[in-house]
């Protein structure tokens, strides 16, 4: 069995979780959401706590005990707290803005780009007060639309790997290639 499997999800005050016909339904203060169990999968609320396991011991059922744990942990947990995932853009003159909900990057391009959010998302655009550098954080209740949408704004202009521009995730550490300069070595 799985060592995360066999935790069990424990249900926070403000969230009601339902179990219906291998579907599991959340809703908290942010909002609703849903997940389907696999087949294989088994999940019941024992004492205020998700128990999930495996109808059958296979090898396939033994892999996904601890994937639905997880799902379902990321599921409980986005309905009462959210993700969210910061980006920053490095680079003279690229901003960010938001008009609606919609966000417009001005990072490099003779056009600026307009992202729509997926739905569930929200976006928020600051400034880092001790790097004054533009960031953008991509909130919603739902962990993967969360993680797509982030790395989608990220594909937009990838960090250089000479200079370093572009857009990262807060804290992703970007090794720079030497130029050519440094290549010949005072030849």
């Amino acid at each position: 069995m799985s060592r995360i499997g066999r935790k069990p999800v424990v249900i926070p005050e403000n969230v009601k979780v339902e179990i219906k016909d291998n579907h599991i339904y959340a809703e908290g203060p942010l909002g609703k959401n849903s997940l389907e169990l696999h087949p294989e999968i088994e999940a019941e609320i024992v004492d205020g706590k998700i128990v999930v396991k495996p109808k059958v011991e296979t090898k396939r059922s033994r892999a996904l005990h601890g994937l639905y744990r997880a799902l379902i942990n990321n599921l409980v947990t986005g309905v009462s707290k959210g993700f969210e995932i910061t980006l920053e853009i490095v680079g003279i003159g690229y901003r960010a803005t938001k008009e609606g909900e919609n966000l417009v990057l001005y990072v490099g391009f003779s056009h600026p780009v307009v992202v729509k959010p997926k739905p569930g998302i929200t976006f928020e655009v600051s400034q880092d007060p001790t790097t004054r550098q533009p960031l953008i954080v991509v909130k919603g209740i739902d962990k993967q639309v969360v993680g797509q949408q982030a790395a989608e704004i990220k594909a937009i202009r990838p960090p250089d790997p000479y200079h370093g521009k572009g857009i990262r995730y807060r804290g992703e550490v970007v090794h720079l290639k030497p130029g050519k300069a440094a290549k010949a070595g005072g030849a």
